[in-house]
């Protein structure tokens, strides 16, 4: 836990039961220690691989909020379960009326005058346990360079991810690929044929039988993927 003048963030540990191709949420509680509203920003170093709901708000006097960041479904575990990932919470004094619109980069930056208080948190993975569930796509967003150690680049978690496109790419072209298949083994039977009847006056020998009944066998075959 942090003890701060404005917002107090529990866990200061993100626990994620990880578990391959599964989203995994954790949860952060906020607790504000004033009697004002206080606006927070969450950022991360990894964006595209997590997502907060809410990434952005207000935390009314001497309340609670919960935060609950999401880690996408992972292909591969690192070799040793440790993690680099880390976010920073934000927090600064806002209006009574503010809303989480209202909470722009701007009004958080240290160069606007205002209060800035930060928290750093680091993402820890755990074995998973039974009650480990998948929670939908939420938004975050990252922070800029030297916000925590200044080692890694940082970009906006709401640029999409290629991931999806170049999934329906692959497929097109997989399609594509079988189509033409089909199309080239159409045209040397057709080929065949036109040989075979010239050949034999319209008569069809048992060797070009066998042809035929082994590239029906491959069309059919290539069909069914």
């Amino acid at each position: 836990m942090s003890t701060a003048e404005l917002i107090t963030v529990d866990p200061l540990d993100l626990k994620f039961p990880f578990e391959l191709n599964r989203q995994i949420n954790s949860s952060l509680q906020l607790t504000n220690n004033t009697d004002k509203h206080v606006g927070f920003k969450v950022k991360t170093t990894n964006p595209k691989k997590y997502c907060v709901r809410p990434n952005t708000g207000v935390v009314l006097p001497r309340s609670t909020s919960e935060i609950i960041v999401t880690m996408q479904a992972q292909k591969e575990a690192p070799s040793d379960m440790q993690c680099k990932d880390k976010f920073l919470l934000q927090s600064v004094i806002a209006n009574s009326e503010a809303t989480a619109k209202d909470i722009t980069p701007e009004m958080i930056t240290k160069d606007s005058g205002n209060t800035v208080e930060e928290c750093k948190l680091r993402v820890v993975y755990v074995p998973p346990t039974p009650s480990t569930s998948a929670v939908g796509q939420v938004t975050g967003e990252a922070f800029s360079p030297n916000a925590i150690g200044g080692s890694k680049s940082f970009v906006d978690s709401n640029d999409k991810s290629s991931e999806v496109r170049s999934l329906v790419s692959k497929l097109i072209d997989e399609k594509n690929a079988a189509i033409e298949q089909s199309n080239r083994i159409r045209r040397e039977l057709d080929l065949l044929r036109r040989g075979s009847n010239k050949s034999q006056g319209g008569g069809v020998p048992l060797m070009f039988a066998i042809i035929v009944g082994l590239i029906g066998l491959i069309f059919g075959y290539i069909m069914k993927k």
